[in-house]
């Protein structure tokens, strides 16, 4: 049975807490289930110029918060956490309170890092893949310990952690709805086996965003993710909540220009641009068809905008929101 769809906005900007407030109603007044924003740290210069990435003004955890303080029913997150920017306990400290005054309203969106440039940036070392994943493997393993009623004794790679119980607990029990994102196979494997939520998103090895990322993300390397997440799930497969973020939403009626721009852009078909589950380009009713199409073929049923797509987008919402 499919799973009902869910829409969500994300944002990386604001000019002053009266703008990021009413971002946040607003999106939970168009009938989004959920408000996100990314975890990034550099403003502009030639790192993130490099990078390709848009500029994120604001600090994950603050935002968050004060989105939760201004809406009432919204889910609120990050799409996602870099571990490896946090310190683990206290992130999960943040993390656990913020869902506790949110009233259980945190998506707790959890990965493994990719911007390299944002990581010699700001000095941090960028560890091969593999340490990384298994490093957020290690901190999720505490996260669910953290939230337990028994004395935390949590030792492996990364964490260490004894003799104190983790408070707040969270409202949302066990814990806040973990999502996972990535989009290589170990990273994959590892959400299938521990997210409540697989973000479906570029495979970004070459650590900027680029033609590559999105040339491993068409619908045959698609169908490729959703299996590695089978891999990872096994029996819990259909529990899973498959989302992914659509970077590429154009809502008009005459899409044929902007379709073969972003195809030539990426070194796509324009057959494969159209079907490409990062993007959308068309009508009302022909996106709204589409979706349907891909909660059939991949379970995808919950579908992130960018925040300057939310108006155009909300039609779709209104038509598919929980059906």
């Amino acid at each position: 049975m499919s799973k009902p769809f869910r829409f969500g906005v994300q944002s990386f900007n604001a000019e002053s807490g009266t703008q990021w407030k009413e971002k946040a109603r607003k999106t939970e007044a168009l009938g989004y289930s959920a408000f996100h924003l990314a975890d990034h740290i550099i403003g502009p210069g030639p790192a993130l110029e490099r990078s390709g990435h848009p500029i994120q003004s604001l600090a994950a955890v603050p935002a968050i918060a004060y989105a939760a303080a201004a809406t009432e029913t919204i889910n609120i997150g990050c799409r996602v956490f870099c571990v490896d920017y946090h310190n683990p306990v206290v992130l999960t400290k943040e993390a656990m309170t913020i869902d506790l005054l949110s009233d259980g309203r945190l998506e707790l969106g959890l990965g493994a890092g990719w911007l390299a440039d944002e990581y010699e940036a700001i000095g941090l070392k960028m560890d091969p893949p593999g340490d990384r994943i298994k490093r957020l493997e290690d901190i999720i393993s505490g996260i669910k310990a953290y939230v337990s009623d028994a004395p935390l004794a949590v030792t492996n790679n990364t964490i260490n952690w004894h003799e104190f119980e983790g408070l707040p607990k969270p409202v949302q029990q066990p814990h806040p709805p973990i999502m996972i994102g990535g989009g290589s196979p170990r990273v994959l494997r590892l959400a299938g086996r521990e997210a409540d939520i697989v973000s479906l998103n570029f495979n970004n090895r070459a650590g900027i965003i680029g033609p590559d990322g999105v040339q491993t993300s068409t619908a045959a390397e698609t169908r490729k993710k959703i299996d590695w997440i089978k891999q990872g799930a096994g029996d819990r497969f259909e529990d899973l909540e498959i989302e992914v973020g659509a970077y590429f939403t154009f809502v008009m009626n005459d899409v044929t220009s902007t379709l073969a721009g972003f195809a030539q852009m990426f070194g796509l078909s324009e057959s494969d641009m159209a079907s490409h589950p990062h993007a959308l380009f068309g009508s009302v009713d022909s996106i709204c068809e589409e979706l349907e199409r891909r909660r059939e073929t991949f379970g995808i049923s919950y579908i992130t905008v960018n925040e300057d797509a939310m108006d155009a987008f909300a039609p779709v919402v209104t038509r598919l929101a929980g059906k």
